[in-house]
């Protein structure tokens, strides 16, 4: 590891969480915003088979690597996303009950990335897209979580999953990109096409979903514009949601690159210690989600 890194903190896979998606939450769980909630519903869709997606293309290189270290770590990594699956196939099951064409949009994906990615690209390309994505979710993941007036005002269940997902995205993130740089050898050129393939496709198709869902919401066709408007604005307005993950994510595009060379967030530690206190990942997300907004 180089002087530039940090030492990340331990993978630690979180089994047999209950964060109630069960219950009776609201449509719009976010702000009573159309908007705002499909656009985090959608990526909810995605989560599934990207994160079988990911394991597969960590997986591909295993044989090769002979570090003890690694290896757990992979083993840890693939349990993470494992539960990061399930939990979010369970709120995928919600937005099912609404008529949402979840299993087609499952199809689709599945179709997309190993009917037509997996078979076109080569294994290392793949290895760059799951480590392209990987920077993404916890960049995002470490936006949502250190501006607490994002989700003030969500669903505490729902808040606390993207919370508990925010976490552990950034406990694994270096995972992937070591695979990739250490075992597969994967070089820049390839690194950097494949973040822009995954940049130029992860908003296209969360964009379409949201589409199918404002539709399947009963809203007229100009009572969708005027929604699209408002919301493209809160996420690429200045100070928006996008605009202040920019550095963070441009950073990846520095030959000289490693996720590790930024920390985790500082509410990360908070956040474990409000987990062990109190066994509920949901009173977890309430507590710190209160103590940022109170210290704002």
């Amino acid at each position: 590891m180089s002087a530039q890194q940090l030492t990340p903190p331990p993978i630690v896979p979180r089994e047999k969480l209950d964060f109630g998606l069960d219950g009776d939450i609201p449509k719009f769980w976010l702000d009573n915003d159309p908007f705002k909630t499909r656009f985090f519903d959608a990526m909810s869709t995605l989560f599934p088979v990207g994160e079988k997606f990911f394991i597969t293309c960590v997986r591909d290189f295993k044989d090769r690597i002979t570090d003890p270290k690694v290896l757990q770590d992979i083993k840890d990594f693939t349990r993470q996303e494992a539960q990061h699956s399930m939990l979010h196939t369970q709120y995928n099951n919600r937005l099912k009950e609404q008529g949402v064409a979840v299993d087609a949009i499952l199809e689709g994906q599945e179709k997309r990335l190993f009917g037509i990615i997996r078979k076109v690209f080569s294994r290392e390309f793949t290895l760059g897209i799951t480590s392209a994505s990987e920077h993404i979710t916890a960049i995002m993941a470490d936006c949502f979580v250190e501006r607490p007036e994002i989700f003030a005002n969500a669903d505490e269940r729902i808040r606390a999953l993207y919370v508990w997902h925010a976490m552990e995205e950034m406990e694994h993130k270096g995972v992937a990109y070591d695979v990739m740089q250490d075992i597969a050898q994967v070089g820049y050129r390839t690194r950097i096409s494949s973040m822009l393939l995954v940049t130029l496709l992860f908003p296209y198709h969360v964009f379409r979903i949201m589409k199918h869902m404002l539709q399947v919401d009963g809203f007229s066709g100009w009572e969708r514009t005027k929604i699209w408007a408002k919301g493209l604005w809160w996420l690429y307005k200045p100070g928006g949601i996008f605009m202040p993950m920019m550095g963070k994510y441009f950073s990846y595009l520095k030959p000289g690159f490693h996720p590790w060379q930024e920390p985790v967030v500082p509410s990360y530690e908070p956040w474990l210690k409000l987990l062990k206190e109190t066994g509920n990942p949901v009173e977890a997300g309430n507590r710190l989600t209160a103590d940022a907004l109170a210290r704002a």
